[in-house]
């Protein structure tokens, strides 16, 4: 055994320290990281500041163009015809556009008679609307209930069709283009569609229908949402301060400027033959919404938007369903766009300028970057620079673009302004399940067309906020661990251990606290998120 040299068992470099494992490791470490970890990392935060220069830029963007569409921008019966659509005594009803209500739902036990209710509740002459239930549910129980529901409105005088089929092809899409095919739909000229647990006020028809009467180019009115469990927990608080920009920016800037934005697949009134024209529904995608709305689009028509007129909804109140439906709004968008990249090139029904604005603002920079840079630069690349100090981060980069590009997203939400800094830890930590479903997307794998039917709870919400006042606090834990937010919690605690002991860029602060974020949900995403039950 004496002859064989510390050198057979061990390479030279590491002859010394056979017996320490740690000084091994570090040795290693030295040996490749100048030649290839310094020079990927640099690589690294160059794309990653790129992209944040990008979302910057059209955040700016957008804040520019907000402020002057409130300030000086007509309202939107300014822009386009209005008036109030008058009785003829001639021909009586037959002066109103015949209008279909199409309310798609599967399994929705808890809300189905809200959204029937408000529906058959729609002030608009009896005779011209069908209110058309499209149920896709597999448990028989709850079936018979909607089925229940739908004889019973019928019985007071309302048109309403209960449809069903005898599978689930094309999910929603599938119901909604079904839905369509019916004998009785050939006489409506406008469709509007409310997810199941949607409430539209009475007046809703009367307030979008003429926009489309008096303008012949409209093809689409896409209402504002209001969420009724907003401060049901700071889970959903921190929904609304994400969706609020959305539908306070992007959906008003796009209606203002261009005529498009993407459709929120309920809440709004379609031109059937718009509808048509575009191909009608497809389920090539979990986003059918946008995928028409773009189609329809690229053909010449406009969208309006209407923030001034909401819908009463519901915000997933547990994280289990709101990370499916996470992973369906990045997955879809990111699938669509892989798909109609060159259909939007080779179209020439619009402008350059609409080609641009739909295929680098609308798509890229809104429904990609914005995942993977705060994702990928926050919790992966800007630790790995405590490990690597030969790599910086420039201050601008670090701090000074996230920090506006952080208060131009929350303006949207001004009650919830003081909740910034759990907003911030929240959605770095949601944008682990978009980034990789925005790859998911992009690549076509595995989950691309997963659809899971958000949860809802409707009046179960209502009996729960009442019983929490005598309900203690309690932790909560999941039906299982979350290991991929476990391994970036770990990843980023060891960050920041490293940079208390030996770092220089002073990180550890941000680290801690957002790896522990990361840990709060990992553990079965407990009582700070989720309400209690």
């Amino acid at each position: 055994m004496d002859r064989f040299s510390s050198t057979t068992l061990f390479p030279d470099t590491l002859a010394g320290t056979r017996d320490d494992l740690t000084e091994q490791l570090t040795i290693i470490w030295e040996q490749i990281k100048a030649p290839l970890i310094v020079p990927l990392l640099r690589i690294a935060v160059f794309l990653c500041l790129l992209m944040s220069i990008l979302l910057f830029i059209e955040r700016v963007y957008m804040g520019i163009v907000i402020t002057l569409v409130k300030l000086f921008g007509r309202k939107p019966d300014k822009r386009y015809k209005w008036e109030s659509l008058k009785d003829d005594v001639e021909i009586g009803n037959s002066c109103y556009p015949m209008v279909l209500v199409q309310i798609p739902m599967y399994n929705e036990k808890e809300v189905y008679q809200l959204s029937i209710g408000a529906a058959c509740g729609l002030s608009w002459p009896s005779d011209r609307i069908i209110i058309q239930v499209l149920d896709d549910s597999t448990d028989p129980i709850i079936k018979n209930l909607v089925s229940m529901e739908c004889q019973r409105w019928a019985s007071k005088g309302i048109d309403i069709k209960y449809e069903i089929r005898d599978n689930r092809n094309g999910y929603k899409a599938g119901a909604l283009k079904e839905g369509l095919k019916h004998p009785y739909v050939k006489q409506c000229d406008y469709v509007a569609i409310f997810d199941a647990d949607f409430q539209p006020e009475p007046d809703f028809l009367w307030r979008t229908i003429p926009f489309l009467v008096h303008n012949p180019q409209l093809g689409l009115v896409q209402a504002r949402w209001k969420f009724v469990n907003a401060d049901e927990c700071l889970m959903t608080r921190m929904q609304e301060m994400s969706l609020d920009y959305h539908f306070t920016v992007e959906q008003e800037v796009g209606s203002s400027t261009y005529a498009f934005f993407g459709f929120n697949g309920t809440a709004g009134v379609w031109r059937i033959a718009a509808l048509e024209e575009a191909g009608g529904w497809k389920d090539r995608t979990t986003v059918e919404d946008m995928d028409l709305a773009v189609r329809a689009s690229l053909k010449g028509w406009k969208f309006l938007y209407l923030s001034a007129l909401k819908v009463k909804n519901e915000l997933p109140s547990t994280f289990k369903a709101y990370r499916y439906q996470q992973h369906r709004w990045s997955c879809g968008p990111a699938n669509l766009f892989r798909k109609m990249f060159m259909e939007i090139i080779r179209n020439k029904k619009v402008s350059l300028w609409k080609k641009i604005h739909v295929i680098y603002s609308f798509f890229f920079v809104r429904k990609v970057v914005a995942h993977i840079v705060t994702f990928v630069f926050y919790c992966v690349v800007l630790p790995a620079t405590v490990l690597v100090p030969e790599v910086e981060v420039p201050k601008w980069g670090a701090v000074y673009i996230p920090s506006i590009i952080t208060i131009l997203n929350a303006v949207g939400t001004p009650r919830s302004f003081h909740l910034i800094i759990f907003w911030i830890l929240f959605e770095n930590v949601m944008s682990l399940h978009r980034t990789k479903a925005t790859f998911i997307g992009l690549l076509e794998a595995g989950r691309v067309n997963e659809w899971i039917v958000t949860e809802k709870l409707g009046d179960v919400l209502k009996m729960k906020s009442a019983s929490k006042a005598v309900k203690k606090p309690r932790f909560r834990f999941g039906d299982r661990l979350l290991l991929l937010e476990l391994a970036t919690g770990a990843y980023l605690f060891f960050c920041g251990c490293y940079d208390v002991a030996f770092g220089k860029n002073h990180y550890f602060l941000y680290l801690f606290i957002q790896a522990f974020a990361f840990f709060i949900i990992g553990f079965g995403h407990i009582g700070t998120f989720v309400p209690n039950s």
